[in-house]
């Protein structure tokens, strides 16, 4: 193995060596045949090395287990030392192999195995520019908390540089209880051998605010395993911290706004969940209709409109408010805040920060509360109508309201908008929404034989009592039935609409015949789709894209197969005839929205009488977080459920749901059935025109055996189109099947992917009847891919 470019020199052609595959070939007398470019590039000889003896080429004395081995003709290795061409000493390691030539004589096959020798130098220059280049602030001390080394990003962060603190405690240049705790930290480590980490908040060099770090505490150890010094790395998760708190408030909000049907006191629920971790002072104004429990104005009044303050929290305890009717005008701060619908953020200097201001209660004896820095002004508003305005102020804080706040603020905002709009329409609108969400969801499972279904859903243990869980059982061509479960992100109305869309575009889907992973996949470009044109709609401000997970099975009652693919969601669990429960090993492939991944199918046999078993993670992590826990739990509550697949629901939710779930709960329970072999007629068909009338006659026989004669002439009309048209069109091998479920079903399948179109055959044309005649006699019809081509199906009800 050799490179092109200019030939490297001695120094270079040893570092490089351990990257080249050296190898050389011995007699039985030690002398040299064989020498590969490699093993030139180790020691510097060329091939004219050829025949001389190896020992020659050994810097020392072999150890006496090589003289051993090789006196016995049986493989060694070892470290050694070879002389190099340019008089220095080069170690390897050696691997000897002895072996048999085709003639029959003996030789040995040599290995110089890479890694023998390191190279201090290189080493040490790479671990130094590591430390020092890295990122992510990094020090190491010695058992008694000595600082030995700070890097680069360290000291920056610290504002110390490695000069004024190499030998001295963490605590003697920097003084306070986290430094105190993560010194005594390390001596812990060191003592223990055993790594440890800390989460902290700490103000750095020039920050105005602490951040949140994550510092990990890791022992350094000798070859022997003596603990040498004690490893610190840094990590800055103040973002993260931010979001979990970000969203922890989101969760508290979705508990705490709404427990009750009044629109005032829902109001104050908005402003003392946001008081003090979110904002220093929180106002609620509503419109004088909504507080009369008036149907909200689709738009303002072209003069003006009356807001009447109805709740204001502040960390001022002598702060006060007034609950008095102000009118405002259209074109005012408030009117254009309505009109707009957004969010807005505005800080010193931006249009209308002083009035805004005005409206907070001032501190006793002021005319106008001068230290507030920042304020948010979100608009109410539910189902498209106004409602009225919140406010946000932070007060002298060094962290005034960015735009991540303004999202925060807008959501906060948009859940307990929703609230006041179902306490004005008191408990009326709550129904209103609980029979929405389960009207989305199948009342009663559709007309099909292939498998037995019971179904649950549950909403939230909350008073809005809707969520984006969902199911659904579809009827698919050729007596096969596709089932649906799926779970969107959040709770609430946006989650069931989003749940609805994509309930909706599965049925579409599923109708097109596409195999699961296929459909997965163009749901989630639907999903995607959806999130673009909701960001495109708000300005590319605030994106109201969803996150939501789905599993896709389609079972055949025919072959027994049961064919599956998952995006993100939790494997289904099969109980087999026999009582035992396990969950299919089905790869999870990424949740709906992601893009760009691919999904996975498997295909399965199920026995009849087995049970599929289809539910969203609400079921098993309502006590806990702990999924294989909750997978347990439920794989020994199916093994012990028997009875009706009513019953067997029942069992199941008492089992796993002792108290009311905190999230929504989807079950789907499916019991298998097969259709009988001789409900199913299949013939190979030759690409001739003369073999419809013998396709034709061979449906009637078996429609006559079936006790159908009423059926033959629809019978003979469609089998005529379709076995017509295959031969016409298609190519070989064609394939006519005659299902026996609760209709009759015809299925043509042939080589050729194109699908037919229906048209409407104008008056003198010969041909454009077909399709458009089993389409009229039958109850529905259509096309689905297959691995071999296609199939052209049509279903018809029994006479």
């Amino acid at each position: 193995m050799s490179g092109d470019g200019a030939a490297p020199g001695p120094a270079e052609d040893r570092v490089s060596a351990f990257s080249w595959l050296s190898t050389a070939v011995l007699d039985g007398d030690g002398l040299l045949i064989e020498w590969s470019p490699g093993a030139e590039r180790l020691l510097g000889y060329s091939s004219d090395i050829l025949g001389s003896s190896a020992a020659d080429l050994l810097a020392g004395r072999l150890p006496e287990t090589v003289r051993q081995a090789w006196t016995k003709k049986s493989p060694w290795r070892s470290k050694v030392e070879l002389h190099h061409r340019d008089g220095n000493r080069v170690t390897v390691e050696l691997l000897a192999v002895p072996e048999t030539a085709a003639d029959g004589a003996q030789r040995w096959a040599l290995v110089a195995v890479a890694g023998a020798e390191r190279w201090p130098h290189e080493e040490n220059m790479l671990t130094k520019w590591a430390f020092n280049q890295s990122p992510f602030p990094n020090a190491i001390y010695d058992g008694d908390g000595r600082l030995l080394r700070i890097s680069d990003a360290a000291a920056r962060v610290l504002g110390v540089s490695e000069e004024e603190t190499l030998g001295r405690r963490l605590t003697e240049f920097l003084p306070g209880d986290p430094y105190e705790y993560l010194e005594a930290l390390i001596r812990t480590v060191f003592r223990t051998g055993k790594p440890n980490n800390l989460e902290t908040y700490v103000r750095t060099l020039g920050e105005s605010r602490p951040h949140a770090w994550k510092v990990f505490v890791c022992p350094l150890k000798e070859e022997s395993g003596r603990v040498h010094s004690v490893w610190v790395s840094s990590l800055d998760t103040t973002e993260e911290t931010q979001a979990r708190e970000r969203l922890a408030l989101l969760d508290e909000a979705s508990a705490r706004i709404g427990t009750t049907l009044d629109v005032e006191y829902t109001a104050r629920e908005l402003a003392e969940v946001t008081i003090p971790r979110f904002a220093d002072a929180s106002c609620v104004d509503l419109l004088e209709s909504v507080l009369c429990n008036d149907e909200p104005p689709s738009g303002l009044d072209s003069r003006a409109f009356v807001l009447r303050r109805v709740v204001c929290r502040t960390t001022l305890e002598d702060a006060d408010y007034s609950a008095e009717a102000e009118v405002h005008a259209e074109d005012s701060p408030a009117g254009l805040c309505l009109a707009a619908g957004v969010p807005l953020l505005m800080r010193p200097g931006s249009a209308d920060f002083d009035h805004w201001v005005g409206q907070f209660p001032p501190p006793a004896g002021q005319t106008c509360d001068s230290g507030i820095d920042s304020v948010i002004a979100v608009p109410f508003r539910a189902r498209r109508r106004p409602l009225g305005v919140a406010l946000f102020a932070r007060r002298g804080r060094p962290d005034p309201f960015t735009d991540d706040d303004l999202v925060l603020a807008g959501e906060l905002v948009a859940r307990a908008a929703v609230c006041v709009d179902n306490a004005r329409r008191y408990r009326r609108e709550r129904a209103t929404a609980v029979a929405l969400q389960r009207s989305l969801l199948p009342s009663r499972p559709p007309s099909q034989s292939a498998v037995e279904v019971a179904s649950r859903y549950l909403p939230a243990a909350s008073r809005v009592g809707v969520g984006g869980d969902w199911f659904d059982v579809i009827p698919i061509s050729g007596a096969r039935v596709a089932l649906v479960v799926g779970d969107v992100v959040g709770h609430g109305i946006h989650a069931s609409a989003a749940m609805a869309r994509l309930r909706t575009a599965v049925r579409t889907l599923a109708d097109v015949d596409l195999s699961p992973d296929e459909l997965l996949t163009q749901l989630d470009d639907l999903v995607i789709s959806w999130s673009a044109d909701d960001e495109l709609e708000e300005g590319g401000v605030i994106s109201s894209g969803f996150g939501a997970t789905c599993l896709y099975a389609v079972y055949d009652p025919i072959s027994r197969l049961c064919t599956l693919a998952r995006a993100g969601h939790l494997q289904p669990a099969v109980v087999s005839p026999d009582g035992s429960a396990d969950f299919l090993d089905l790869p999870g492939g990424p949740p709906l929205g992601l893009g760009g991944l691919p999904f996975e199918t498997i295909e399965v046999e199920l026995p009849e009488e087995s049970l599929l078993v289809l539910f969203t993670d609400g079921l098993i992590e309502s006590n806990n977080r702990d999924l294989e826990r909750g997978l347990g739990r439920l794989r020994h509550s199916l093994a012990s459920a028997v009875g009706p697949l009513e019953t067997i629901c029942d069992h199941v939710l008492a089992s796993m749901l002792p108290e009311r779930s905190a999230d929504d709960v989807a079950l789907l329970v499916a019991r298998t059935r097969a259709l009988d072999a001789d409900r199913v007629a299949t013939w190979e068909l030759p690409a001739d025109p003369a073999v419809v009338a013998e396709a034709r006659r061979q449906v009637s026989a078996r429609l006559t055996s079936w006790g159908m004669d009423d059926a033959v002439f629809t019978a003979e009309l469609i089998v005529s189109e379709l076995v017509t048209n295959a031969i016409r069109y298609a190519r070989a091998p064609i394939e006519l099947r005659l299902i026996h479920d609760d209709n009759l079903i015809y299925e043509v399948s042939d080589a050729s992917t194109t699908s037919p179109h229906l048209r409407r055959a104008r008056t003198f044309d010969e041909g454009g009847r077909g399709l458009f005649l089993v389409a009229q006699v039958s109850q529905r019809w259509g096309t689905r891919q297959t691995s071999a081509g296609k199939t052209i199906w049509a279903e018809c009800p029994p006479l």
